[in-house]
């Protein structure tokens, strides 16, 4: 299998369903959180606002550093188009945080310690797969020399990315679809 199939009036990489894939945080060290890059995390609109109104449960978990940089420049810009996380030196998205060399997410902690019901970012729960719009929404891989672990992880559990990313594909699509999409991949 390759190239795009369709689910659902949406064009799904073929790699979603070939490539095995299971992050290693350990070997990776939350490398997703801080690629270098002028361009941080892509937000849907609606995340913005919801990222506001938690955001002083959320700066609990952030250094002083990322806490000046949003009160400087705010958290989230306006870039080519898209509306996207800030990062800090074109490096860490201004949500990281660090348990000893691992970068995290401020806005996840908070969730899972049950202070907000926001997880975060779809982008960022659905990465290493990229939505992209071409007259219809496009699931792509995107490839990352830093995902390596991931993909030695992946042989070991013998999961693919579209088995890895289950959850967040059923948040943002939905039960119905994620089965499509699994037989889509068996075909």
């Amino acid at each position: 299998m390759f190239g795009y199939v369709t689910v659902d009036k949406t064009l799904v990489d073929s790699k979603i369903f070939t490539t095995k894939f299971t992050c290693d945080l350990s070997k990776c060290k939350g490398a997703c959180c801080t690629i270098e890059s002028e361009y941080g995390a892509p937000l849907e609109k609606n995340e913005i606002e919801i990222i506001e109104k938690y955001l002083p449960e959320i700066k609990k978990y952030l250094t002083k550093r990322n806490i000046d940089a949003i009160e400087k420049n705010g958290f989230w810009e306006y870039k080519a188009e898209t509306y996207m996380t800030r990062s800090i030196n074109n490096r860490d998205c201004v949500f990281v945080y660090y348990e000893g060399d691992v970068a995290k997410c401020a806005i996840e902690k908070a969730y899972l310690n049950e202070e907000i019901d926001f997880q975060k970012p779809i982008s960022c729960h659905l990465f290493p797969i990229r939505i992209s719009d071409f007259g219809g929404p496009i699931l792509k891989y995107e490839e990352y020399m830093d995902c390596e672990p991931a993909l030695e992880k992946g042989k070991e559990t013998g999961l693919n990315i579209a088995q890895f990313l289950k959850e967040p594909i059923i948040r943002i699509y939905g039960e119905e679809y994620y089965s499509e999409l699994l037989k889509k991949g068996e075909e």
